[in-house]
């Protein structure tokens, strides 16, 4: 029996507790804890390429970049998350005990999925907006070739570009980086995805 499958209300005590003892991932969702599904290898692809692009070219810049493991708590709407990919700039805060849950990110990476993308899109993206550090929201599409890039502007206003192209080049607004499309789905195999 999984956490996810049992029907009672957790503490965000007890989600920690529990999910430090899981062999699985696991979002706390206002008191329901709900079990991560597993990614495809297009998705992986996506994650670990951008992930891989970003953390080189920032090495030389006051950033650190988490992928996948690193936690995220939301404390206004008590939610514990896995962002794909977060960018702190400066250093982490982290929410005691330990360094496995984040309070600060400047940016959060999502590869969407079928089973994720309208979550994404809509209730994950209002909690992310309450963090006041954040400002750059990226949605990367894993069945076709398209990035949603939102950027605050100010408070409450959020700017959509969206990238459609292979031509097209996606540039960060909080950090020096940069990557083109073309690079960014080299690997990723259409065809395979279901």
């Amino acid at each position: 029996m999984t956490l996810a499958s049992e029907q009672q209300i957790y503490t965000p005590e007890e989600y920690l507790q529990l999910e430090e003892e899981s062999l699985e991932k696991h979002e706390y969702r206002n008191g329901e804890i709900v079990l991560m599904t597993g990614g495809t290898t297009n998705h992986n692809r996506l994650v670990l390429d951008f992930c891989t692009y970003l953390n080189f070219a920032l090495r030389e810049q006051n950033v650190e970049v988490f992928v996948g493991d690193v936690r995220l708590w939301i404390p206004n709407y008590r939610e514990y998350t896995y962002p794909d990919i977060m960018v702190v700039q400066g250093q982490p805060v982290y929410q005691p005990p330990g360094t496995t849950t984040i309070t600060n990110p400047t940016i959060i990476v999502e590869v969407l999925s079928k089973s994720t993308q309208a979550r994404d899109r809509g209730d994950k993206f209002r909690f992310y907006r309450s963090i006041p550090e954040f400002k750059e929201y990226v949605l990367i599409d894993q069945y076709s070739v398209l990035v949603e890039h939102f950027v605050k502007t100010s408070d409450h206003q959020w700017m959509l570009t969206e990238y459609e192209t292979k031509e097209a080049n996606l540039p960060l607004n909080s950090v020096d980086f940069e990557i083109s499309l073309e690079e960014l789905y080299k690997r990723v195999h259409f065809d395979q995805e279901v």
